[in-house]
Formats: C-alpha cells, structure tokens, sequence
C-alpha cells in the first residue's frame, strides 16, 4: 500500500480541461491496477493555501530567534501550522502526482505556493559547503501537462517542474505532456488518445 497524493493545479472540470482529462484517466487506471493505494486529492484552486508573505517571513524569523509558537500573534500561527501541514501530507506521501496547464509560459501561481511548502531547508534537502542537497531519496513523482503549442517538454514550466523535484532529490520522474491541440485542432482528439494512453501505461507501473 502506498500514499497518493495528486496535487490537481487547475480550475476547470474535465469537460473543459485536457489537463483534468488526462489527469482523471491516470487516477481511474491506478485504481484499477493499484486498489490497494489511498488517493488523497489536492485541488489547489478549492483549497486554502498559504503564500509566504510578510506574516511567514516574520514569524519563521521569530521561530529562529528562540521566540515560542505559542508567543506569535494569531494569524502567524495560522499561517505557520497550514504551512506545516502541507510539508507534512507530501512528506507522508510515497507518490506524487502533479498536474497543470501551461499558463503564458509558466506554472499557475496555486502549483508555486505548493511548492513553497514542500522546499523546506532541513525537511526536504539541507544545506552543505558545496551546495543544496535533496533528502527526498523515497518517492515517485508523474506530471501532468497540457499545452496549446508544443514545445517537447522543453518549457520554463515543464523544465521548472521537474527542476524542484531534482532539487530535492526526486529523481524517479515521469510526464505525460499534452501538447499542440491549440496549434492543431484536428489533430486534437489524436494528441488527446495519445496522452490517454500513455497515462494508462504510467498509471500501471506508478
């Protein structure tokens, strides 16, 4: 048995997403192949996430400082342990599924303040005098990507993606990027099939 955790980066439905689309074919296959593995959906949009911003900067100062979590004003508090909780639930997770559109070239705003909470110095990698270390050596990561053009996995989101994961010593990565149905409209219910089926193959050895 293993922890699941899908980390669902878009608004839309699959009627309206090619991202969900896929995403809601990978899921249903790993059911199937893998029922004894729990599923803990993250729909980033539907959830409430904390951005590090001025209370976050200030409290973890605080934290360093030797001031108690008890002595930080409520809303730091707040924020620190939902913060906490979200490094947590990936940490307790042996397989990550990541899934987003391409947005102007970049990961959606949501998936970054996810991210923030699982580049956690001492948690998941360390520092060292030659440079940052991962610590995360025990779990598997997919992502899933749409696009209206292709760019072969070669862009600043696909390339960010598995950068962070890298960073923190992820190295057992797959993706299954649904590109071009934009660009190519006839071709779309091919690129969709396409990446149908590759999910399914994932999904089986996930």
């Amino acid at each position: 048995m293993a922890n699941v955790l899908v980390v669902n980066a878009h608004p839309l439905s699959a009627e309206d997403s090619q991202t969900v689309t896929i995403l809601d074919t990978f899921i249903e296959e790993h059911q199937l192949r893998h029922p004894e593995d729990v599923i803990t959906m993250l729909d980033l949009y539907y959830t409430d996430l904390p951005e590090i911003d001025g209370d976050l900067l200030s409290a973890w100062k605080s934290l360093q400082q030797g001031t108690e979590f008890t002595d930080l004003i409520d809303v730091q508090q707040e924020k620190v342990r939902m913060f906490n909780e979200f490094t947590d639930q990936f940490l307790a997770s042996e397989k990550i599924v990541i899934a987003n559109a391409l947005w102007n070239l970049n990961i959606p705003s949501k998936l970054k303040s996810w991210f923030d909470t699982i580049n956690v110095a001492g948690k998941t990698f360390r520092y060292t005098a030659e440079g940052p270390v991962g610590l995360i050596t025990d779990k598997k990561v997919i992502h899933i990507q749409s696009s209206g053009g292709t760019y072969n996995g070669q862009d600043f989101s696909a390339q960010y993606v598995k950068g962070i994961m890298n960073f923190i010593g992820i190295t057992d990565f797959d993706s299954i990027y649904i590109e071009g149905a934009d660009y190519d409209p006839e071709k779309a219910p091919e690129i969709i099939a396409a990446a149908k089926e590759k999910a399914k193959v994932l999904a089986a050895q996930f």
